[in-house]
């Protein structure tokens, strides 16, 4: 039997608040995974994510946001899952064994392996060493327009049978016959977390367990319900929920991610600068108060109605 990583609902893949001098801002962070947990409603965090500009961050101030992150998640009782990034199969072990040590991690998040692009065989051979060394239950994160490697239903349905393997962030750019079929057909203890945000509901309706979803640290509640609603098979209300929210995720990624996200959250006051490190570039002012204007739009209340 595979370990039980409770992947069902909405995880929120955390932004790293920076100070306007690009220092990390550990009360910040806090502050928002709280509210994910409390408020918002979320089933768990995801921490060190391409939302969270991992690739920039240190050794010192990844392991700050894994200790910030685990602490809170503790308090609340919710899984934390844990960004694993590499084309290195060796130094992926290394990593996964680490935070295996540390008692406190529900899953890693691991993409197929960027740049390298291994082909599909390869990939399975990838995940397969780490399911067999790392020690840690794994979602793969399948997002082929980031890492270049396409990875194909057969495929992800191998590598929900591998042991270890506990789900897929399934974030292809598509909602297309092979989102069908794999969801059509689930694996048996393998869960499909929706990561494309603006197409989150359709994939919701048509059997996804929950989402990975940058836009939800904002209107983090709304999200959580989207969830709820699809999964209580409410589906007008789930709909009309869904077309709102569609619009809101179309408006936090007009410029790159997590840029727009955190001039949001700064313009909320949740964060203490939108501050975001190179290559990225703060989004521009436009950008930011056409999301704004959706994320602070008056609660939405028709989706909150019972199913006919």
């Amino acid at each position: 039997m595979k370990p039980e990583a409770n992947l069902t609902g909405l995880f929120v893949p955390l932004v790293t608040p920076f100070t306007d001098d690009l220092r990390l801002s550990p009360n910040a962070l806090a502050r928002l995974a709280d509210e994910a947990l409390s408020a918002g409603g979320a089933r768990g965090l995801v921490a060190l994510g391409t939302t969270a500009e991992a690739a920039t961050l240190t050794a010192e101030e990844k392991r700050a946001v894994i200790r910030i992150c685990s602490a809170v998640c503790r308090s609340h009782a919710a899984p934390l899952i844990v960004g694993v990034g590499t084309n290195d199969t060796a130094a992926a072990v290394t990593l996964l064994q680490e935070l295996a040590q540390r008692g406190d991690v529900a899953a890693a998040l691991v993409p197929t392996p960027p740049y390298t692009r291994p082909g599909e065989a390869g990939t399975l051979a990838h995940f397969t060493a780490l399911a067999e060394h790392g020690g840690l239950p794994l979602v793969v994160y399948d997002i082929p327009y980031r890492t270049g490697q396409p990875v194909g239903t057969s495929t992800l349905k191998a590598l929900g049978h591998l042991p270890e393997v506990v789900g897929v962030k399934y974030a292809t750019g598509a909602v297309d016959a092979a989102t069908m079929e794999l969801l059509g057909s689930p694996t048996p203890d393998f869960a499909v977390l929706g990561g494309d945000d603006a197409v989150i509901s359709p994939l919701l309706a048509a059997g996804a367990r929950g989402g990975i979803l940058a836009s939800a640290n904002v209107r983090t509640a709304d999200y959580a319900e989207l969830i709820s609603l699809w999964r209580r098979d409410a589906a007008g209300p789930a709909r009309r929920l869904g077309a709102e929210l569609a619009r809101l995720s179309a408006a936090l990624f007009a410029e790159p991610n997590p840029t727009v996200i955190k001039g949001v959250l700064h313009a909320q006051g949740r964060i203490p600068s939108p501050a975001v490190r190179l290559p990225l570039l703060a989004a521009s002012a436009d950008s930011v108060r056409r999301a704004a204007d959706l994320a602070t739009a008056g609660p939405h209340r028709a989706h909150r109605e019972t199913a006919a």
